[in-house]
């Protein structure tokens, strides 16, 4: 799933230690959409590395993707918002990128058939099947 919108919470990380010995951290951020009727999304991003990478800020406009799950502990029930993937809003290159055997996904707006005229739908067979 992507939502698309501007963080406007950045929550104090959390870190500790697994039962397992490993040490994890985790950050929570909020988002808020540009609809009419603007929605709130708070969702994480788990592990140190991510945090690091994706280096969110407070007013930043993002498009993110994310998995929802779900989880129990002592009888209710959470939600979990995970985020996987973060883009900046206007960030994008302009130099379209490679798509699996690296085609091209859109040709190029320069080599789009030039029409000298409109074309005439009403010209040609003067039968017309349509039931309606």
């Amino acid at each position: 799933m992507e939502l698309s919108g501007k963080i406007i919470a950045v929550l104090p990380a959390r870190e500790g230690v697994s039962r397992s010995g490993n040490p994890w951290k985790t950050q929570e951020y909020v988002l808020e959409t540009h609809d009419q009727f603007p929605r709130k999304m708070c969702f994480n991003l788990f592990g140190a590395d991510k945090i690091d990478q994706f280096n969110i800020q407070l007013g930043e406009e993002l498009t993110v993707s994310f998995d929802i799950d779900c989880r129990q502990w002592q009888d209710r029930w959470f939600n979990d918002i995970r985020a996987w993937k973060v883009e900046r809003v206007g960030a994008q290159a302009s130099v379209p990128q490679p798509v699996g055997d690296g085609a091209v996904p859109f040709p190029p707006a320069s080599s789009a058939p030039a029409s000298s005229a409109p074309v005439d739908f009403t010209a040609g067979d003067e039968k017309d099947d349509l039931p309606f």
